[in-house]
């Protein structure tokens, strides 16, 4: 079920790795009954950090756009997890209308969707791409690097259905994060959408995703009878803040230096003597933006022009209005000579794969996602379990950990999106 993936770390295996190995039944048996009394996202992708001491997820994207990363290998294993997903949306599925981001000419992301659409092709299902972009206003062939193209067509409605020119699909799988909001034309529709509206970043928080994760971490914690800040970062939420106007430094300052001090604490405990730092991101939104390493509550306090102009907008130009103040969790991975960190994807409650992003300008107490970020998947290797005996150089099997911290995050967004949900019902106006 958990691929069993060689990783660019080498060397013992940790604690905390060793307890999530011994207790693999116990795992994947509460993760089951977790799954019986939750509905499953349709897919996510987890950035993890591994620092030594701890293994911790930072973000969780319920719109994964990094398919084209994953190794060829895991193929199959995407279309058979794809078939299930697939199913529990719309248990007669034949045709999937997949909804791209609006940002069609990004030749990286493009190559995302054509790998999508060819998996669920290969699961078996009628599948075309249909734009929500208003400037797609006709079937478009976009090219692909190395070859190939896509083919995109505008999205129309009928009724309380949604589809193209001669397709009517069974459900809507959208690759879109929404964070513009939700346009129009998807709004009340009797198709299933996956993942559903509420989920989208005009609506989520990823304050309200890590609080919903403290609670898995404590519940796992418990099960592994260890301490869950092992598996969990600490946080700090500031939701009145504009950076154009100098509003909110000092709620900004105070919550960094609340977050360092308990990570402190913490690294007293454990006797780690690195420095403990603070990632401070929007709490909304992807694509890196919006970030900054902190490491002093005053780096937060009077930000020249270029600090503000780079946190003040997200994707779209969206204004930032709250911040994330998050422990940083510095990653000990790396990979020719760059600094790495595991991005494990999953479908359904199925890992289908990962892999590193690795940055050869940034340091370990920075973040990986931007501009000049390479992508390296993970391959197979033959690991020393169940019961940890082998040769001295048997590769460890650090990907089971990465699988079993990235689903406690798919957890907590299930939890979070129940949330979302009932809040949206809640806002209906009475019959």
């Amino acid at each position: 079920m958990v691929p069993r993936l060689t990783t660019a770390l080498s060397g013992p295996w940790m604690d905390i790795e060793r307890r999530i190995l011994e207790r693999m039944p116990e795992i994947e048996r509460w993760l089951r009954g977790q799954w019986q009394e939750h509905a499953i996202p349709f897919y996510a992708s987890v950035d993890l950090r591994n620092a030594g001491f701890k293994i911790a997820p930072v973000d969780t994207n319920l719109f994964p756009g990094g398919f084209n990363n994953l190794n060829k290998a895991f193929m199959p294993l995407c279309v058979q997890a794809v078939q299930a997903a697939v199913e529990r949306a719309c248990a007669d599925a034949r045709g999937v209308l997949l909804i791209p981001e609006n940002h069609t000419r990004n030749p990286h992301y493009l190559q995302n969707v054509a790998t999508l659409e060819s998996i669920l092709r290969q699961a078996g299902m009628r599948v075309r791409v249909g734009s929500i972009n208003p400037e797609i206003t006709a079937r478009t062939s976009i090219a692909l690097d190395g070859g190939g193209a896509i083919d995109v067509e505008p999205v129309a409605r009928q009724g309380r259905r949604v589809g193209l020119d001669g397709f009517d699909p069974c459900m809507v799988l959208l690759n879109n994060d929404l964070s513009g909001g939700v346009p129009d034309i998807l709004v009340d529709i009797d198709q299933p959408i996956a993942p559903p509206l509420s989920a989208g970043w005009y609506n989520r928080r990823k304050s309200h995703h890590f609080e919903m994760y403290r609670g898995v971490a404590r519940e796992f914690a418990k099960l592994l009878d260890i301490d869950p800040w092992l598996v969990d970062p600490y946080f700090g939420v500031c939701s009145a803040v504009s950076f154009h106007e100098r509003e909110g430094e000092e709620c900004l300052a105070s919550n960094v230096a609340s977050v360092l001090e308990r990570i402190a604490g913490k690294y007293r405990e454990y006797g780690i003597d690195d420095k403990p730092f603070v990632i401070v991101k929007a709490d909304a939104g992807t694509y890196g933006m919006g970030i900054m390493t902190v490491r002093e509550p005053s780096d937060v306090v009077g930000l020249n022009r270029k600090q503000r102009n780079k946190m003040a907008v997200v994707k779209e130009g969206l204004e930032v209005t709250s911040v994330l103040i998050q422990e940083g969790v510095p990653t000990l991975e790396s990979l020719d000579e760059g600094i790495a960190e595991p991005v494990v994807y999953m479908i359904d409650r199925f890992v289908v794969g990962g892999f590193y992003r690795v940055h050869p300008a940034r340091g370990k107490d920075e973040n990986l996602n931007a501009p000049g970020a390479q992508f390296v998947p993970l391959a197979f290797d033959t690991p020393c379990i169940p019961d940890l005996a082998g040769p001295s150089d048997c590769p460890p099997n650090r990907f089971y950990s990465y699988g079993v911290v990235a689903r406690l995050a798919q957890l907590a967004a299930s939890l979070e999106i129940e949330a979302l949900e009932e809040k949206a019902l809640e806002a209906q106006p009475a019959d």
